[in-house]
């Protein structure tokens, strides 16, 4: 069942201390929805599984249904493919993520069927601070360290396009794309 792996990113969850749910009953409520192959990354709400669905659109209702029902909250859930992951990696901009002394580096994953144009068209840059780039399916975001308060990515969410964002580090990303090009 391993050809079509997903990487599911949830949102809001561990954060603050709302929306508390423990890696292991995420990984059962996975493997209950009939997902193969599961495994968590961090406590942030990455989950990689394999899954006979193809439709995303179905995928993303499924767990965000049953993730809602099972921890009592408004689950969001941004769900991306095997292939959809590879090419978020291969869409950063030139360097993003290699000088990790100078820049923070974020990808702000964009839930469908919000358009990555639209999006950047909502999110706000501090000028000589911030810069960010649209792909496919993700933002590029990237701000300088040592300017890190000027920086206006927090301001994203007072925005309603957030509601339509999950973000990850760049690290987090790359382990992501690796953990689903696994298989078992």
């Amino acid at each position: 069942m391993s050809d079509n792996r997903y990487v599911a990113l949830l949102r809001g969850i561990n954060v603050g201390g709302n929306n508390l749910i423990k890696m292991i009953e995420l990984r059962s409520s996975f493997a209950s929805m009939g997902f193969g192959d599961v495994a968590t990354y961090i406590q942030s709400g990455n989950v990689v599984f394999s899954s006979k669905q193809t439709n995303k659109t179905k995928l993303t209702a499924l767990i965000e249904k049953a993730l809602s029902e099972a921890f009592s909250y408004e689950s969001k859930v941004v769900v991306i493919s095997r292939s959809d992951m590879e090419q978020v990696v291969a869409q950063a901009p030139k360097g993003f993520g290699k000088d990790t002394e100078l820049y923070r580096y974020d990808v702000l994953f964009v839930k469908e069927p919000l358009k990555t144009s639209e999006a950047l068209k909502d999110a706000p840059t501090a000028p000589g601070v911030d810069t960010v780039h649209a792909g496919d399916h993700a933002l590029y975001f990237r701000r300088l360290v040592s300017k890190a308060t000027q920086s206006k990515l927090n301001k994203l969410v007072q925005r309603p396009v957030y509601k339509n964002l999950t973000v990850r580090n760049w690290n987090t990303t790359i382990k992501l794309l690796q953990m689903v090009k696994e298989t078992s």
